[in-house]
C-alpha cells in the first residue's frame, strides 16, 4: 500500500516535472517566434524610414533650389534698381555738367560786358573829372572877381549872410516843427487807420451790372400771336398776373420784359418759358403757372439766403432777415447787385474789424444786413429812408444795438454810438466806389486817371505824378533844385484848385507834393 503511494506520488511528481519542460519547450519556441517577428518588423520599420527619409532629402533639396533660385532672382533686381540708380545719378550729373558749363559761359559774356562798361564808364568819369577842374577853376575866378568887386572876402560874405538868416530860420523852423509834431499827435490814429482802409480798399471782384428789362428768346415768330392772344386776353392776363409790362415789337425772335422789380420780372420770364414749353395758353392756365412761379421763387430766394448766411459764418438770424438776404439778388443799386455788394460790404467789415481789434462776427452781420432796407415788402416802407427801415426791421427781429445803429448810422440818418458803424460806412463806401462797382465804364475811369496826372504835369518844376486810390489821390513829385518848401505847399494848393475846377469826380482827391533832397557819402 505504502509502495503504491509512493509510486504514485513519484508519478505525479515526474509528471510535473515533464510537464514544466515541456512547458519551457514551448516558451523558448514562442520567444524565437516574437524575435523573429520584431526582427521583420523592425527591418520594415527601417526599410520605410529610409524610403521616408529619402524622399524628405529630395524635397529639402528641391526647396532649396526654390529658395536659392528666389533670393538669386531678388539679388538681381537689386543690382538692377542699383544700376537704375546710379544711371540716374550720372544723367543728373551730365546735366548739372551742362547747365554748369552754359551758367559759365553765361557769366564769362557778362564779365566781358561789364569790363566793357567799366571802361566806358572810367572814360566817363576821366571826362567829368576834366569838367568838374575847369568848373572850379571857373569858380575861383568868379568868387576872386566878387571879393574885389564887394570889398569883402568870401568868408565874411558868408558869415553876414548866415547871421542874418540865422535868426529868421531858427524861428521858421521851430513854429513848424511844432505845428508838425501837434499835427502828427492829432492824427496819429486817423492816419494808422487809414493804412488799412487803405489796403482793403484795394480789393477787386468782377461787377455785373443789372438793367431793368429781360429779354424773353422765342423760336418763332409765331409764338409772339399765342402769347398775345385773341384780342389781346393772354397779353393782357400775364401782365396783371405778374405786375410786368410786355413789349412785343418787330424785334425777330425776342420780346422785352420791363419791370423796376427784378423779382416779379423773373417771375414773368419762368411763366413764360413754362407757357411756351406747355403750349396751353390761356388766362386760366396763366394764373395757375404765375402762382406756381411764384412758390418757386420764393423758395429759391430762401434758399440763396441760407447759403448766403452760411458762406459769411453768420449764425442765429432771424428767418425773416434771411429772406430779405435772398431778395437782395433781385434787387440793383446804381446798376451794382444789392445781395454781392452786401457780401462784398460783409467781408470787408470783418477784416477792417479784426485789423482795428474789434468784433470781426459782429461787423460782418452788420455789413450784410447794412442794406435790407432796399428791399421793401409794402409800398409805405418805400417812403421810409432805406437805412431808418432797415434799422427798424433788425430791431424788430432781435438784433443787437451795435448791428441796429450800424445800418441806421450807414448814411448818417442817425448818431453813431458804437465803433463798427463807422466801419461799416467806409466799407460800403469802398464797395460802392470802386472802379467798376457801378455803372462806370472802364475807359472813363482810366481817363479820369490820366486826367489827373496831367493837371499836375502842367505846373513847373513836376517831375513825376502819380494818381493811387482809384483816383482818390495825386502824388506829386517835385524837383527839389526848382521847387523849395515854400512853393511845394504853393503847388499842392494850387494843383488841388485846378483839380477842383476842371474836373468832376466822385468824393474827394488828396493831393500830396513830395519834395526829397538826399545827401550819401560813405565812411571807408
Amino acid at each position: 500500500m505504502e509502495n503504491s503511494i509512493i509510486f504514485a506520488v513519484g508519478g505525479v511528481v515526474l509528471g510535473l516535472i515533464i510537464g514544466f519542460i515541456i512547458a519551457k519547450i514551448l516558451d523558448k519556441k514562442n520567444a524565437s517566434k516574437l524575435v523573429k517577428e520584431a526582427k521583420r518588423s523592425a527591418a520594415s520599420i527601417l526599410k520605410s524610414a529610409n524610403i521616408e527619409g529619402e524622399s524628405i532629402k529630395k524635397d529639402k533639396i528641391l526647396q532649396a533650389k526654390e529658395k536659392f533660385i528666389e533670393l538669386k532672382s531678388e539679388h538681381e533686381k537689386v543690382i538692377l534698381s542699383r544700376d537704375k540708380k546710379m544711371a540716374d545719378a550720372e544723367k543728373r550729373t551730365r546735366d548739372k555738367e551742362s547747365q554748369i558749363s552754359s551758367e559759365l559761359s553765361k557769366s564769362t559774356k557778362l564779365n566781358q560786358s561789364l569790363e566793357s562798361k567799366i571802361k566806358d564808364y572810367n572814360h566817363r568819369l576821366d571826362v567829368i573829372e576834366k569838367k568838374q577842374e575847369a568848373l572850379d577853376k571857373l569858380h575861383k575866378s568868379q568868387v576872386q572877381q566878387l571879393e574885389v568887386i564887394s570889398s569883402l572876402s568870401a568868408e565874411e560874405a558868408k558869415e553876414q549872410l548866415v547871421e542874418s538868416l540865422k535868426g529868421e530860420a531858427k524861428n521858421d523852423a521851430m513854429s513848424y516843427i511844432q505845428s508838425a509834431a501837434e499835427e502828427a499827435k492829432l492824427t496819429a490814429e486817423q492816419d494808422a487807420k487809414k493804412i488799412i482802409i487803405n489796403t482793403i480798399q484795394r480789393i477787386g471782384t468782377e461787377e455785373a451790372v443789372d438793367n431793368c428789362v429781360s429779354v424773353f428768346n422765342i423760336e418763332s415768330d409765331d409764338v409772339k400771336g399765342r402769347i398775345i392772344g385773341r384780342e389781346g386776353r393772354n397779353i393782357r392776363a400775364i401782365e396783371a398776373a405778374t405786375g410786368v409790362e410786355i413789349i412785343v415789337d418787330d424785334t425777330p425772335e425776342a420780346i422785352i420784359l420791363s419791370c423796376f422789380d427784378s423779382v416779379r420780372r423773373e417771375i414773368a420770364r419762368l411763366s413764360l418759358h413754362k407757357l411756351v414749353t406747355d403750349g396751353r395758353i390761356h388766362p386760366a392756365r396763366i394764373e395757375e403757372i404765375v402762382k406756381k412761379t411764384q412758390k418757386q421763387i420764393e423758395q429759391e430766394i430762401i434758399e440763396v439766403g441760407k447759403r448766403t448766411v452760411i458762406d459769411l459764418g453768420i449764425h442765429n438770424l432771424h428767418p425773416e432777415l434771411i429772406k430779405m438776404v435772398g431778395r437782395m439778388k433781385y434787387r440793383s443799386s446804381y446798376g451794382q447787385n444789392l445781395l454781392q455788394h452786401s457780401r462784398e460790404v460783409a467781408k470787408l467789415c470783418g477784416v477792417m474789424a479784426a485789423e482795428l481789434g474789434l468784433n470781426p462776427k459782429l461787423a460782418k452781420r452788420a455789413g450784410l444786413l447794412h442794406d435790407i432796407g432796399k428791399v421793401p415788402d409794402a409800398e409805405a416802407d418805400m417812403e421810409t429812408p432805406h437805412a431808418i427801415l432797415g434799422m427798424q426791421w433788425a430791431e424788430k427781429f432781435g438784433e443787437k444795438d451795435e448791428v441796429c445803429n450800424a445800418i441806421g448810422a450807414h448814411h448818417d440818418e442817425v448818431e453813431i454810438k458804437f465803433l463798427i458803424s463807422p466801419i461799416i460806412q467806409v466799407c460800403d463806401a469802398i464797395s460802392g466806389a470802386r472802379p467798376g462797382a457801378r455803372r462806370q465804364v472802364l475807359d472813363s475811369y482810366i481817363q479820369r486817371l490820366k486826367d489827373l496826372e496831367d493837371i499836375a504835369f502842367g505846373f513847373n518844376g513836376v517831375k513825376k505824378a502819380y494818381a493811387i486810390q482809384a483816383g482818390r489821390e495825386l502824388r506829386v513829385i517835385v524837383e527839389s533844385e526848382k521847387v523849395d518848401d515854400q512853393k511845394a505847399a504853393d503847388l499842392s494848393f494850387s494843383i488841388s484848385q485846378k483839380v477842383q475846377t476842371d474836373m468832376t469826380y466822385p468824393g474827394q482827391v488828396k493831393v500830396t507834393v513830395i519834395r526829397e533832397t538826399r545827401a550819401v557819402n560813405i565812411a571807408k
